[in-house]
């Protein structure tokens, strides 16, 4: 039997909502424990793993919370929180026996250090897992497109896009039981089909630099590393 060959170097997108787990705000450790349980699987396979995480969870600069406040400011307080859940998924980490460190795009230097680009080259070389906080460090920008723009960067050869949902649907299958998943489409085919894989921006940047996308849940037990051996887990968006 052939065994599947992973991926070299991969780009995981983790929302910050997927944090929550069955709870209404912050951090649920059962649920980060679990998270991190298959970031221990992906390494194990000798994966570099880069991550970049959101912060919706804590606050979003688009948010109802956020209504009347100026869009800048409240997407720098978005960022802020995703900082506060890159700590959290360090210590996680950490606490399961893994070495990762948080590069932010927003100066923070008593806390995390600084986004260099040649230094999360060389922390992926060295088999440590790098989380990407504070989104690009600009507002109006979401974590998706920091995603795109931080794969791009480090030569991911994928961005995997963590959701409650196992992949890109015809419709929303919440509302409509008739909905079927895609295996794969193309980037042409879904914007066609307006399907929402990513936001606008970040969706046109992976296309342009030819980077897939894979969706697929973060919930189910095993499926990132299913994912990294290339099984049928979730939906390729592809060139």
């Amino acid at each position: 039997m052939t065994i599947a060959k992973p991926y070299k170097r991969v780009l995981l997108k983790l929302s910050g909502e997927a944090l929550m787990g069955e709870d209404a705000y912050g951090i649920n450790r059962v649920t980060i424990d679990g998270m991190v349980a298959q970031v221990a699987q992906a390494q194990a396979l000798g994966v570099e793993l880069a991550i970049v995480i959101g912060g919706g969870n804590i606050f979003r600069g688009v948010a109802p919370g956020a209504s009347g406040m100026d869009r800048a400011t409240a997407d720098y307080m978005g960022m802020m929180a995703t900082v506060m859940n890159a700590l959290a998924l360090q210590d996680a980490m950490r606490s399961a026996g893994l070495t990762a460190r948080v590069q932010s795009a927003l100066k923070i230097e008593q806390v995390v250090e600084p986004y260099i680009r040649p230094k999360a080259l060389r922390y992926l070389e060295e088999g440590k897992v790098v989380i990407f906080a504070a989104g690009t460090g600009n507002p109006f920008f979401t974590t998706d497109t920091a995603a795109a723009l931080r794969g791009a960067e480090i030569g991911a050869e994928v961005v995997l896009k963590a959701t409650k949902v196992d992949g890109v649907y015809s419709a929303d299958p919440m509302k409509d039981p008739t909905a079927t998943r895609y295996q794969s489409i193309s980037f042409d085919e879904a914007i066609g089909r307006d399907l929402k894989v990513m936001d606008a921006t970040a969706f046109a940047l992976c296309r342009d630099q030819k980077l897939p996308i894979r969706v697929f849940s973060i919930f189910k037990q095993g499926a990132l590393k299913r994912v990294l051996l290339g099984e049928d887990e979730g939906t390729l968006v592809h060139v």
